[in-house]
């Protein structure tokens, strides 16, 4: 070989390498766009172990700005921690940059299973280092996301997850999820592939970054996405004992025959509602409106929507007194999810009796909300969430066992109540019902 033909070969390599490294695939979303680096033949000990589908096995959603965060968390190790619905043999990550003012640069990136649950410590020879486009570091736009690329791992169903990022660089707000029932970990320094625990000596009851854990499996056949307030996201629940209603729903899904094989997706927010943003731009808590196609229809493997929503339309100022704007709005949803060819099951809106933002002209609100829930003319299919959680004797409160002391939010049992509303059979097939 001549040195120039070798040059050429050289410089040919390269351009190849280029551009590999700048592919991207824009996905959903109209605030928050997904980058991912178009991966090319899987490489080593990040290739998935067999061939299946990919499906969302965990999810959250970006909320906001993390206050007095205008630094980020540069030279620190964040560790989040994230329960499972259903198992695979190799695993994805998504991080998120929504609401960075700055390109977010990661340097470096681990999964792993947790030794125990709510533990920071990895399970023996589970540590895995995560690449994107085939490169250990990334940079993710402001407004943006990324996917990972496939890691070989065998993920177990109903097991706690490490999911750990490093950024060396100050990189402006963090996007998180506040509320997330769940202790997640930081520590010093770049400690990513730790797999002990004994680094990460701060406690955090946030998410940081992460937005989703995909699994690939042969098992199941995609998954449901709940989308709702804070009675989603599990306020009040047991932090750490997985408690939401969509936990006892996963469950139900993992073990009751005749079930279908659906991963569980929980894009809860705290005060979240129906019509209206939060403050700041990109908006904080975003209605579901604005929100349903970053936080529903991006979902992987998205088969059915569960949807909560309406109560804090009525409750928060600026309160919602006119129950056709709330039902227009989830007429709305369930019209951008039958685009999708989803069907969709709404939750019939609970009763607060005994909150102090209750009122008996709000309440009549969430009654005509109700109403116009059961007659079938909002969803395909109705989960009277109401019916459920209510006093017998005292109908406009919860029912005591079932309420977390709050009169608004539910608890443990409350959720799991929630949970065995759902009909099993109405989450199945994809035609959407005539409404």
């Amino acid at each position: 070989m001549t040195k120039r033909h070798g040059y050429a070969l050289l410089a040919a390599l390269a351009a190849v390498v280029v551009l590999i490294s700048t592919a991207i695939f824009i996905g959903f979303g109209d605030g928050e766009k997904r980058l991912n680096a178009a991966p090319g033949k899987p490489r080593g000990s990040a290739a998935p172990a067999s061939a299946g589908n990919w499906v969302g096995t965990w999810s959250t959603s970006p909320a906001a700005a993390e206050p007095n965060t205008p630094d980020g968390y540069a030279g620190m190790s964040i560790r989040n921690v994230v329960h499972t619905s259903i198992g695979g043999s190799g695993a994805r990550i998504q991080l998120s940059n929504v609401y960075g003012t700055r390109p977010l640069t990661i340097t470096h990136a681990s999964l792993a299973v947790a030794a125990a649950p709510s533990s920071p410590t990895a399970a023996a020879g589970t540590m895995r280092r995560l690449t994107f486009a085939g490169n250990p570091v990334v940079t993710i736009p402001i407004g943006r996301s990324i996917l990972s690329d496939p890691a070989r791992l065998n993920v177990p169903p109903a097991a706690d997850l490490l999911v750990t990022t490093f950024s060396p660089t100050p990189s402006g707000p963090v996007t998180y999820h506040p509320h997330a029932r769940q202790t997640s970990y930081l520590a010093t320094g770049d400690r990513t592939e730790d797999a002990a625990g004994t680094a990460y000596t701060e406690q955090t009851p946030s998410w940081r970054y992460l937005t989703a854990v995909d699994v690939l499996t042969s098992e199941a056949r995609g998954a449901v996405v709940a989308i709702g307030d804070s009675i989603t996201d599990g306020s009040t629940s047991t932090a750490g004992a997985n408690r939401r209603w969509t936990d006892f729903l996963a469950e139900r899904l993992r073990f009751e025959p005749g079930a279908p094989r659906y991963g569980v997706l929980n894009q809860g927010i705290s005060g979240n509602r129906v019509l209206n943003d939060g403050s700041e731009f990109p908006p904080n808590n975003p209605s579901a409106l604005s929100r349903a196609a970053r936080d529903v229809l991006g979902s992987t493997g998205a088969k059915v929507v569960l949807m909560e929503l309406g109560l804090n339309d009525i409750l928060r100022t600026p309160h919602v007194t006119d129950p056709r704007q709330i039902t227009d709005g989830l007429r709305q949803l369930v019209r951008q999810a039958h685009t999708r060819g989803m069907r969709v099951v709404g939750g019939t809106l609970t009763p607060f009796g005994g909150h102090r933002g209750f009122t008996p002209q709000l309440n009549a609100v969430r009654e005509q909300v109700n109403a116009e829930i059961r007659s079938g003319r909002v969803f395909d299919e109705v989960a009277d969430f109401d019916a459920a959680l209510r006093d017998p004797t005292h109908p406009l409160r919860l029912n005591p066992r079932y309420d977390s002391g709050d009169h608004l939010h539910p608890s443990d049992e409350g959720y799991r109540a929630m949970a065995h509303t759902v009909n099993l059979e109405h989450l199945k097939g994809s035609a959407p019902a005539a409404l």
